[in-house]
């Protein structure tokens, strides 16, 4: 019942409006997305942060490296790899196509994070779409639901997840027993996570870029390797998109509406926009404008999709074992195996996915920790903190599949309610962008 209920949620009419926010809202704001991109990356990545006196908690930078510690993780080199080979090569396309318009709507979900979030009685800032809904739509209740289904996934695909994939990691590639791996999952995550987000900000600073650089340098050593299957490779791409692929192998054939369907769900999960998780990073930014933060935010997306998973696919395809039969993370490591030697690439891929997977912990953990307090008041911060260790520890040891499968229900209902607000806020973010263009001096 839980697998059919999945499924339902995350069928076609949320693909459906999750892509068409993104490109109403890219239209709305006259692609922003393309027009202020290199505006974007040189605040994120090049100026970092505002003055220190300014509102907030952490910097821009720090902001966006914590949504991409939540953002990049085992989608990136797993689902990348079940869309390809579910849907054929040209899956690919579509997921940069949700990329490119997913963009729009996390600039957007950012501009309504900052401008509606509050100070709590610790002057942390606090934020997101349950503080959206509540002060720009005026339905608390709805917020409430929100912060449910949020607090719900946090402990699930933000956890309980991540904490096995690693567990399985370490126990086939290193011989590290769960138990084991369990334990230091919870401490060095307990390290982080007690001291808040300005401890979060600050070690997402400085392992995000080390593990998004890292995975660059090793897709693209695959690529290089197999530089003559490249043109082959993008040629494939856009032949998928458009005429689906052909049966050979192991792969049964995939039609252009695999491709689409596959391509889009797998690229919406990855990237997150539209489901409300990242404008909650972005509402713990010190920031003077929230269109400011909105466009460091929105790089989020470009580098998750645009960047990591294009290069997780371009190696898949040019390594010739996308139709082996192989999915998931196996056929990532299979490709990335048949051009390192001595089996390098699975360790590579496991190091990786390692890292992705603890990364995503920290993100999740602050979002989860927002809806929790939102939901049951600043009191509840510690005790949700030392219960999202312990269940690390649990999710390492043991196998729940219900849970996983009531987090990604939750994950999905996220988005409802999410794009409700986008959509009957969409005047005010417009029309904001505007002014802001008209008198910041860039």
């Amino acid at each position: 019942m839980l697998i059919e209920l999945s499924n339902f949620i995350w069928g076609m009419p949320l693909i459906i409006l999750l892509l068409g926010t993104g490109l109403y809202l890219t239209i709305l704001l006259r692609g922003i997305q393309f027009t202020k991109l290199l505006r974007s990356l040189y605040l994120g990545l090049i100026k970092r942060k505002e003055s220190d006196t300014v509102e907030g908690d952490i910097d821009h930078y720090q902001a966006l490296m914590t949504a991409l510690a939540a953002t990049v993780g085992t989608g990136n080199i797993a689902g990348v790899a079940t869309a390809i080979a579910a849907g054929g090569p040209g899956a690919l396309f579509w997921m940069w196509i949700t990329g490119l318009f997913g963009m729009a709507t996390k600039y957007s979900e950012a501009v309504l994070g900052v401008m509606y979030r509050e100070v709590n009685r610790k002057g942390e800032m606090c934020g997101g779409p349950m503080y959206y809904i509540k002060n720009g739509l005026g339905q608390k209740w709805l917020g409430t639901l929100f912060a449910i289904f949020a607090s719900v996934a946090a402990f699930g695909l933000g956890n309980i997840v991540q904490s096995n994939s690693v567990a399985i990691a370490f126990e086939t590639t290193f011989g590290v027993s769960p138990f084991s791996s369990g334990i230091l999952l919870s401490v060095f995550t307990a390290l982080v996570i007690l001291g808040g987000i300005k401890s979060i900000g600050r070690v997402a600073g400085f392992l995000v870029p080390f593990m998004i650089i890292l995975y660059i340098g090793i897709t693209l050593s695959v690529i290089c390797l197999n530089y003559t299957s490249i043109i082959p490779a993008f040629k494939a791409i856009f032949k998928g998109a458009f005429s689906g692929s052909a049966a050979t192998g192991g792969f049964l054939g995939a039609t252009i509406r695999e491709a689409v369907r596959f391509g889009i769900a797998r690229g919406l999960f990855s990237n997150g926009s539209g489901l409300g998780s990242a404008p909650i990073a972005a509402a713990a930014a010190k920031t003077k404008h929230p269109q400011t933060q909105a466009l460091v935010s929105m790089t989020q997306t470009f580098f998750d999709t645009i960047v990591v998973c294009a290069l997780t696919g371009l190696a898949i395809i040019c390594s010739g074992v996308w139709d082996s039969g192989a999915t998931g993370v196996e056929l990532t490591s299979t490709a990335f195996d048949a051009v390192l030697p001595f089996n390098y690439g699975s360790m590579l891929v496991a190091v990786c996915l390692i890292i992705f997977a603890y990364s995503t912990m920290l993100g999740w953990s602050y979002y989860g920790e927002k809806s929790i307090e939102y939901l049951l008041g600043e009191s509840s911060v510690k005790p949700y903190r030392l219960l999202f260790c312990i269940f690390i520890f649990v999710g390492a040891v043991s196998e729940l599949r219900p849970v996983w499968l009531v987090s990604d229900i939750m994950n999905g209902l996220m988005a409802f309610p999410n794009l409700l607000a986008l959509l009957l806020l969409s005047k005010k973010i417009a029309v904001s962008t505007r002014e802001y263009f008209k008198f910041v001096d860039f």
